[in-house]
């Protein structure tokens, strides 16, 4: 007798979004998008570019679009694979901004006021503080609910939304019947949680005011290697993990994140060498490993042509996913279609 063929076993989805902030910094990398290239063989992945989301803030016009494109052709450069993933541009799929009206109406305003990024950002900009820095949650749950996502990667600062997204799906779904996938956090693996160089009790930021904090992806090598030479550290001069040595932990948990190798392994090697020699060896470890994205980042954005086939192919598909359940969410509510 013949065996049994099975069919093959469904991949879970997984939605993620960055918003197009102009400059990726390493711990962006580290913390996200090499998590992304990762996924992509094990998960149904759609990723995208979240420029709507951006709009909480004011954008100045050119610097905006300009942010957006080289965004996609750098989140390309890191490994997004179009042939893998639905890798799109956020404002090109009409359904994320219809989707989200109509789940502000099952959203409440006591649920959104708890949002401690809302109150976070109010702060920093006082003098715009919007309607839709306060639904723009709403805005994130029809991101993830549109395409059924089973997973959702997300950081620390994030759990929060996505506890509201998983509300507002479960509210949907007890009012009319099963509609939304109620998606569950993708916690990925613990990797080093890239610091500022400058103040390493904080995370790396590009909204640093001291440039030499954060190393930007697209840095050029002798910047990089100028921010690492700067880098604090302590008195001790011994590389080794330990308590109130925060700026080598940094920096040894920083080598470990591009090389693979683990503390040990770090300290053994730089034993009896100073923090001059160790901070060198970080600088260029992460210089070869940004160099590749830089060189590929460099042909892709030149090249508008490919670049444009690209983001409108996966907002095409993304488009006829999302569709379906926008559909189905109205049909629901008692639209006419």
């Amino acid at each position: 007798m013949s065996e049994e063929i099975k069919a093959p076993e469904k991949k879970k989805r997984i939605f993620s979004a960055i918003q197009p902030s102009g400059t990726i910094t390493l711990g962006n990398y580290v913390g996200a998008l090499r998590n992304w290239v990762r996924l992509q063989d094990d998960y149904d992945c759609i990723f995208a570019v979240a420029d709507l989301h951006a709009i909480t803030v004011r954008q100045d016009p050119k610097e905006f679009k300009k942010n957006i494109l080289e965004a996609y052709a750098l989140f390309l450069a890191c490994g997004i694979d179009t042939e893998k993933s639905i890798f799109f541009i956020q404002s090109h799929v009409h359904t994320h901004a219809e989707l989200a009206w109509l789940l502000n109406c099952y959203t409440q305003f006591g649920e959104l006021s708890r949002m401690t990024q809302f109150k976070d950002k109010s702060a920093k900009h006082a003098d715009n503080v919007n309607a839709g820095l306060f639904t723009y949650p709403s805005l994130m749950a029809a991101d993830i609910l549109l395409y059924q996502a089973d997973l959702v990667p997300i950081g620390a600062d994030q759990k929060q939304h996505l506890e509201l997204t998983r509300n507002i799906a479960d509210r949907f779904n007890g009012i009319y019947g099963k509609t939304f996938t109620v998606p569950d956090a993708y916690i990925p693996e613990v990797g080093a949680r890239i610091k500022s160089l400058q103040d390493p009790t904080k995370k790396m930021s590009k909204s640093d005011e001291n440039v030499n904090a954060w190393v930007a992806i697209l840095d050029k090598p002798e910047t990089i290697m100028k921010k690492f030479k700067r880098a604090v550290t302590d008195s001790e001069a011994r590389v080794c993990v330990g308590e109130g040595k925060d700026g080598i932990n940094n920096l040894i948990g920083i080598m470990g994140s591009v090389t693979g190798k683990t503390a040990d392994e770090i300290t053994a090697e730089f034993e009896g060498k100073g923090y001059g020699d160790f901070k060198t060896a970080v600088g260029e470890a992460v210089v070869e490993t940004v160099r590749p994205i830089q060189d590929k980042y460099n042909k892709l954005i030149s090249d508008k042509a490919y670049l444009e086939e690209q983001y409108r192919k996966s907002a095409e598909i993304a488009l006829r996913i999302s569709q379906r359940t926008l559909d189905k969410a109205k049909k629901k509510i008692g639209y006419i279609l």
